[in-house]
């Protein structure tokens, strides 16, 4: 059942930061969990595209299919080294200057030098010339321009950057401007009534990061936000019988899995990763913690990742009699307490997770349970998402529990090279290289031959599946709730954009 917090606790969380709510029906007021750190695209970028402050170059609609931005168009010569994109004429950054071919490359050329989305494209140069934008390859690219849609590529304006190349202000492009910043709780936000295209309707809107999602639920409830995001199973369930509120939730790209380190003793043959994924009882997951049934992930990529999802492959399913089968095939045995043995060890796993989506910590806690029944001891370990990371740098990692989002762009080819590729990646695979799957990539990334792709997303997909360097668990649904009088707000899968600009209070 949804819990209020107390009146303290929620005064604490609306008024620590200077950035007010206003009450009139000119601005609208957003909340989710996200805080804002920084001026700087890499590490914030993620807000001041979401909240239209700054744009890309390439731009996406709900469904994923890539649409003109701050480039009108682009194209690849006929061997796939290199790429022009046009830039679109008469945009002005928010300062009043003007976007120049030259200018848009100096950003593109920031963003490459720092981590982000440009870094898994193979970039050999980016210049200006003649109003275009001109992107030497070191080998055929065809996913470029999904990548040039990802929030670290933002168009800054020259002004947000000092002469020591620190980020100093967030100037764009977009149809709101910053007009208070205070990290990391918030901004307010003003319509830029300068802006290339279809102006915002409404005059303002304010942002304010909150972290506990039960603070969300009720402020969503209270009024004391318009648009509130990431909302908690029993929050979300209490909004859907609230009058002033339409509750919404959508499938998006985002998995919770388990990493396994594949490299493990315990975890090398394939055999073993199998078992604790059948020991899973994700239905019963997607139930009880998620709420969400239709959730319980079948295998990786789910259903709106339409191009991924292989809907003829053999579902991921709870078996436990199968799983002890495959493990004492392993020449693993029950000892005394019931934990599996070999070698004079026992099958003890660490799993690493975060609280920051809180219901991480609910599931691994399930998967104590539920591993537990097949002889696996697996202790929990709950602290700083950093650790997942940090783990697979130094090889420390078992196990670890996160949430991964296959929608940062349009064309999942860049997360999945990452995680997929050879030496797999922080958020992917660890300990296991798989040379056709690495082959299968680079085919991907390489091609806009449409059937040459779907050959090769088929390889990886069944090879993924089959091996299991993941283990899915549920998918992921977005959850918003949205003052029931804010017309034209559309929920985006890919959780790009909030859509500021196209909505407006009803009568």
């Amino acid at each position: 059942m949804f819990k209020p917090l107390s009146i303290a606790i929620l005064a604490a969380s609306l008024f620590a930061s200077p950035i007010a709510f206003s009450a009139d029906k000119t601005s609208v007021k957003i909340s989710a969990p996200w805080e804002i750190n920084s001026y700087d695209p890499a590490v914030s970028g993620f807000a001041f595209h979401r909240l239209q402050v700054m744009e890309t170059l390439v731009d996406a609609d709900t469904k994923g299919v890539l649409i003109p931005g701050l480039a009108t168009e682009w194209s690849a010569t006929e061997d796939g080294m290199s790429w022009t994109l046009t830039v679109r004429e008469g945009v002005k950054f928010h300062n009043g200057t003007t976007m120049t071919a030259e200018f848009v490359a100096k950003s593109l050329i920031t963003a490459l030098a720092k981590p982000g989305m440009l870094k898994k494209a193979p970039i050999k140069s980016i210049e200006a010339k003649d109003g275009k934008i001109l992107i030497q390859m070191e080998k055929p690219f065809s996913a470029l321009p999904a990548l040039l849609t990802h929030n670290t590529t933002v168009i800054s304006a020259p002004a947000s950057i000092d002469a020591e190349g620190n980020a100093v202000a967030a100037i764009g492009t977009g149809p709101f401007t910053v007009d208070t910043f205070t990290p990391p709780q918030g901004l307010s936000l003003k319509r830029n009534d300068d802006y290339w295209g279809d102006k915002a309707l409404l005059e303002s809107a304010s942002y304010l990061a909150t972290s506990r999602a039960e603070t969300r639920a009720l402020i969503a409830e209270s009024g004391d936000a318009d648009l509130v995001f990431n909302l908690d199973p029993s929050g979300f369930a209490h909004l859907k019988d609230v009058d002033s509120v339409t509750a919404m939730a959508d499938a998006i790209p985002r998995v919770v899995s388990l990493k396994l380190n594949a490299s493990h003793k315990f975890l090398d043959d394939a055999r073993a990763r199998q078992a604790l994924s059948m020991a899973i009882n994700r239905q019963g997951i997607a139930t009880a913690i998620t709420r969400f049934p239709e959730a319980s992930a079948t295998q990786l990529f789910p259903p709106v990742l339409s191009e991924w999802h292989d809907k003829d492959l053999k579902p991921l399913t709870n078996d436990v009699e199968a799983a002890k089968k495959l493990l004492a095939d392993l020449g693993w045995k029950a000892g005394d307490d019931g934990v599996l043995t070999r070698d004079g060890e026992r099958f003890k796993l660490l799993l690493r997770t975060f609280p920051d989506r809180p219901e991480l910590p609910l599931i691994a806690t399930a998967l104590q349970d539920q591993w537990g029944e097949i002889g696996v001891e697996l202790e929990v370990s709950v602290s700083s998402y950093s650790e997942i990371p940090k783990g697979h740098k130094d090889g420390s990692l078992e196990v670890a529990l996160f949430a991964r989002n296959y929608g940062l762009t349009p064309d999942p080819i860049g997360t999945t090279l990452a995680d997929f590729g050879k030496g797999g990646g922080d958020w992917g695979a660890m300990g296991w290289d798989n040379a056709t799957v690495i082959d299968a990539l680079d085919k991907i990334s390489q091609t806009s031959d449409a059937s040459v792709r779907s050959e090769n997303i088929a390889t990886v997909v069944k090879a993924v599946h089959d091996e299991l360097p993941l283990i899915p668990v549920v998918w992921y649904q977005h959850t918003v709730s949205v003052a029931k009088d804010l017309k034209g707000y559309v929920v985006d899968p890919l959780e790009r954009n909030y859509g500021l600009s196209k909505v407006s209070w009803g009568k």
